[in-house]
């Protein structure tokens, strides 16, 4: 850009995975997101319009190249309801030479593939539980009495996700058979943390990420036997018991050096994985309080009910601002300015 600041834009184009009837909770929320998102940037003066992606992509690059938008926002988490397809959207955008919001295509490839992350996350001295698959490289967990959760290696949102998925070292192998038989895809284990489990989000700022207010998942009443565990139930069906145990609180000022180690590790893997705009880290931290890296969350859920907007307005941070700054980190200037809370 020659050192010259970019011109406003007017026209703001909102991609999103297809979304086909009768679709899984995880992937209808999409479609909020596309609500509250449109919404916030007309707000800020833009005209908006929506693309749902699919696998056509040679449909969708004809359809990028006659709106021809000034940026789009990239609200794509799944396509044809894969996650581990959701960086392609990025590709495309980035093959059509359109600005756009969130984390770039090569973050988005690196953060998806969970043992992918954990492999860079080990490499920088991140700490991560550790794991072991079904691959070739993959190690086998050792006998000893301990535990593992088995996880979808590129499905998000605690796809598979139940009770049944903690397991004890000899039980990985067969776990992870029936995860790939039921579902299909690439599955893994890694080293169930006994202790509490956070959310640390992140948003960029004028000069830097700023670091959201921590919240922690409360596990309340769980049933004998039951692990303390975010399953597909709590996370996406209002009306159990599990979602109505797995409140959210937010850390207070007694628990400020907690707070603090969680948000520099956070920051640790937005440099790692080249962040932009927004994210969230998950965490486990453990009865001797060490830290450990669930997941890197490039491109979290904007729903209004979702972690990421709750830590934003309990930092006091309007979800219209919080657009913006998404906004205005991918490069983007807007055709109105409003008052930013420093970052």
């Amino acid at each position: 850009m020659n050192g010259r600041a970019p011109a406003p834009t007017g026209s703001a184009l909102i991609l999103h995975g297809d979304v086909a009837p009768g679709a899984a909770a995880d992937d209808e929320d999409t479609l909020v997101q596309v609500g509250v998102v449109t919404a916030a940037l007309r707000k800020l003066g833009l005209d908006v319009a929506t693309l749902e992606v699919g696998r056509d992509f040679a449909d969708a690059a004809r359809t990028l190249e006659a709106i021809a938008p000034d940026f789009a926002f990239n609200l794509v988490e799944q396509i044809e309801g894969r996650d581990a397809l959701l960086p392609l959207a990025a590709y495309l955008l980035e093959r059509a030479r359109i600005p756009y919001t969130g984390a770039p295509a090569s973050a988005l490839a690196a953060s998806t593939e969970k043992t992918l992350a954990k492999r860079l996350m080990a490499a920088a001295g991140i700490p991560t539980p550790e794991w072991c698959g079904a691959g070739t490289e993959a190690r086998q967990p050792p006998t000893e009495d301990r535990l593992w959760i088995v996880k979808s290696a590129t499905e998000h949102a605690s796809f598979g996700l139940t009770a049944a998925s903690v397991v004890r070292a000899d039980a990985v192998a067969d776990r992870l058979r029936r995860c790939t038989d039921a579902h299909g895809g690439s599955w893994f284990a890694e080293r169930y943390i006994h202790g509490r489990e956070f959310n640390v989000s992140l948003l960029a700022g004028d000069a830097a990420p700023q670091v959201l207010p921590v919240s922690e998942i409360v596990f309340i009443d769980r049933p004998p036997g039951h692990p303390a565990i975010v399953d597909y139930a709590a996370k996406w069906q209002t009306d159990s018991a599990a979602y109505r145990n797995t409140p959210r609180r937010f850390l207070g000022t007694e628990e400020a050096l907690l707070a603090g180690r969680l948000g520099q590790i956070a920051l640790r893997c937005w440099h790692l994985f080249g962040l932009r705009g927004y994210a969230r880290v998950d965490f486990r931290v453990d009865a001797n309080g060490a830290p450990f890296v669930l997941e890197v969350n490039a491109n979290p859920c904007l729903s209004p009910d979702a972690g990421f907007a709750a830590a934003a307005d309990a930092a006091g941070i309007d979800f219209v601002e919080v657009i913006a700054r998404i906004v205005r980190d991918a490069g983007i200037a807007l055709p109105q300015t409003r008052k930013s809370v420093a970052g």
